[in-house]
């Protein structure tokens, strides 16, 4: 069989209707009527469906995973989710082990997670700490180098107290521009060395964390890197969730999967009342970064949230909206909010989990964000 005509085949579905002519057998037999019963209008009863029946939707699960790569098995999952309504029979433990752990399910779970049984639970506990340990390899060293040489470069000092804190190959390299040639050398304008506690703390982290429905797989990466941050002694990191009611969940940050379960995913969003409790807890506002992680669709009082923004600002916390933390696009936002802070000079954009150890090292160095 030409493999092109075998792959439109199975784009196509639909047998002798679909004008490829073609039958499908085996294992393309298999693929087809795995993908039929998730994307076929109303999953006609010759292929099956899914229907609501947790063994059928297991073996679906299995097959997919079988015969689909893992890209496209996450893919599928979700869309399933989505259009065949399964959320229920996430409850199940049967489905629980059938399914490939990945961030959007871990969200759905964790979404999920005040009404799981008991003999659900468990499961689901595993599948979102194989997320979270998949996400901590991929993103912890990455995180760690990035900030621990922001962190670095904070703790240089351009006055350095004795002699001895001196950095001398940097205050050359620095003032290479007062170079005198009669006399072959150089005259420093200011002098670069190294602050004497090198393990002090440098900086205060606040992440503040939407956790209203629409932000779930943020909240699944605010977790993850809450968790990294607070490993770095130099830094003081605290987690932060909220929807209408606020949660402190800093004492969980050592045990991310801890941390994600004490999320109440769904609910409404008051942004200024979980900036109220964030900016009380800015012992040092020029030494503190805040990173609000919403869609800024404010059910509070919209006019307090943009003064309580202006107010920190203004006392040199470095604030930064991240819309979505996630591997999504563009997310659905209210821009309105998002502009009235880009006025006050708070920039407001989505972020992907790759680039977010970049953008934090440059907001810890007070650099613009990359």
């Amino acid at each position: 069989m030409d493999e092109r005509l075998r792959r439109w085949r199975l784009v196509l579905g639909g047998g002798e209707a679909d004008g490829t002519g073609l039958g499908l057998h085996g294992d393309d037999a298999r693929m087809d009527a795995a993908l039929g019963s998730l994307y076929d209008a109303g999953q006609s009863a010759e292929r099956g469906g899914l229907g609501a029946s947790a063994p059928r939707v297991a073996r679906w699960l299995g097959d997919v995973r079988t015969y689909f790569p893992p890209g496209v098995v996450q893919v599928m999952q979700q869309d399933a989710i989505e259009r065949l309504d399964l959320t229920r029979l996430l409850a199940e433990p049967e489905m629980l082990e059938a399914v490939e752990p990945d961030v959007h399910l871990a969200a759905t779970l964790l979404s999920l997670a005040k009404v799981l049984p008991d003999e659900a639970r468990e499961s689901a506990r595993a599948l979102v700490r194989a997320v979270v340990g998949d996400l901590e390899r991929r993103l912890r060293a990455r995180t760690l180098t990035a900030v621990a040489g922001a962190l670095d470069r904070v703790a240089r000092t351009r006055r350095p107290r004795r002699t001895a804190d001196v950095d001398w190959n940097r205050t050359i390299l620095a003032n290479l521009g007062h170079y005198l040639p009669d006399r072959n050398t150089v005259v420093p304008e200011r002098l670069v060395g190294h602050a004497r506690k090198r393990r002090s703390l440098r900086r205060d982290v606040v992440l503040c964390v939407d956790q209203s429905g629409s932000m779930a797989e943020s909240v699944v990466y605010a977790g993850v890197f809450g968790a990294v941050l607070a490993s770095i002694p130099a830094l003081r990191t605290r987690m932060v969730v909220f929807d209408t009611a606020v949660a402190d969940l800093s004492d969980l940050l050592h045990d991310p999967v801890e941390l994600l379960f004490g999320t109440q995913l769904g609910g409404g969003t008051d942004v200024n009342r979980a900036l109220a409790y964030c900016e009380g807890l800015l012992e040092r506002p020029a030494e503190s970064v805040l990173v609000l992680v919403s869609d800024l669709f404010e059910g509070g009082p919209r006019d307090q949230m943009l003064r309580r923004v202006a107010a920190m600002t203004g006392a040199g916390v470095r604030v930064i909206v991240l819309l979505a933390l996630s591997d999504e696009g563009a997310p659905l936002f209210d821009r309105d909010n998002a502009a009235a802070l880009a006025a006050l000079g708070v920039p407001a954009f989505a972020c992907t989990p790759d680039a977010f150890p970049d953008l934090m090292a440059a907001a810890l160095e007070g650099r613009p964000l990359p």
